[in-house]
């Protein structure tokens, strides 16, 4: 029995000593998408101040495939000791467990959360020259054309096709599908007038709001959007359910000690509170975060109920 209790303590002490060194290396920084989007943007900010504060590299390693599911398996089967981490969205915790029959990691068993560092909110859009005038108008034609219009998404099973699935639940309506590989195919699409609207996040969308090729007629958000503060929210119109954002944040392997991901947080937190990093978050069209692993946890567990309840209404599957 002492010998079990030395055995204990000594591991205590191990982990203690850990967190108080911790980061003695450079940190790896996976990110599931290609360079040049929304989450690489953000990891990549967060990351270079993150560095000074640290006075460790963080290396951005950009490993996308399978919707966010590479990324997120590599992250599981590496070391649990803080210096490999993951820019984890809603669709690597809550979609996909939902919309594939297996996956190669759990989100729950396997990854642990650390902060979510921003949110990417939704706006519903449509090409300048579609003829919408405004949110209710759209609504109304869409209701009043059941399968008449077409919608375009960053890809199925993205936050943008689950924002647009949505609004349909809320408003009764029926549209077509159309999901792409990436946002800036479904807006050029939408820009063009292949098809009329889309949801998408401000970080992709804002050139194209500015340049008047798209019409905002409406966020997904529960305020509305400093950069946007004529564009009323869907809950003015009447819609008080229609929430939709991108959930960017950090995760470790599960088993990585708590005072480690502690350390991971509390310096992660101190980046996204830096002012000129909340200024070019903000300025790129994401809503800074930066809260603790449990308040990230339960916004999961949230998330997950009320989204696994519309993909599950709506039979929707992508294996």
């Amino acid at each position: 029995m002492k010998k079990c209790i030395a055995v204990i303590l000594s591991l205590v002490a191990a982990a203690s000593a850990s967190a108080q060194t911790f980061p003695a290396k450079p940190i790896r920084w996976i990110v599931p998408y290609a360079a040049g989007g929304g989450s690489d943007f953000l990891a990549r900010t967060v990351a270079q101040t993150l560095s000074t504060q640290v006075a460790q590299p963080v290396l951005v390693d950009n490993k996308p495939g399978g919707n966010t599911a590479l990324a997120a398996a590599e992250t599981a089967r590496a070391p649990a000791d803080g210096y490999t981490i993951l820019s984890a969205d809603n669709g690597t915790l809550v979609f996909n467990p939902a919309l594939y029959k297996s996956l190669s990691y759990s989100p729950t068993k396997d990854l642990a959360p650390v902060t979510l560092m921003g949110k990417f909110p939704m706006i519903l859009v449509v090409g300048a020259n579609s003829g919408f005038a405004s949110a209710k108008d759209f609504i109304a034609q869409a209701r009043a054309k059941p399968g008449g219009i077409n919608y375009a998404s960053a890809g199925a099973g993205s936050p943008h096709h689950l924002a647009m699935e949505l609004l349909k639940v809320e408003a009764k309506l029926f549209m077509v599908h159309v999901p792409y590989r990436g946002a800036a195919p479904a807006l050029a699409d939408v820009v063009g007038g292949q098809l009329p609207a889309m949801m998408v996040d401000l970080a992709a969308g804002s050139g194209f709001i500015k340049g008047g090729k798209v019409r905002a007629l409406a966020v997904a958000n529960p305020t509305r959007l400093p950069q946007l503060p004529d564009v009323p929210t869907f809950a003015e119109l009447g819609y008080k359910n229609v929430e939709a954002a991108a959930l960017v944040g950090v995760v470790v392997p599960s088993a990585t000690p708590s005072e480690v991901v502690n350390t991971l947080n509390r310096q992660i937190v101190a980046a996204i509170n830096e002012p000129s990093v909340r200024t070019r978050m903000v300025d790129f069209g994401v809503e800074p975060v930066g809260n603790t692993p449990a308040q990230y946890t339960e916004l999961l567990k949230n998330e997950t109920v009320r989204w696994h309840k519309l993909i599950r209404d709506l039979k929707i599957t992508l294996d």
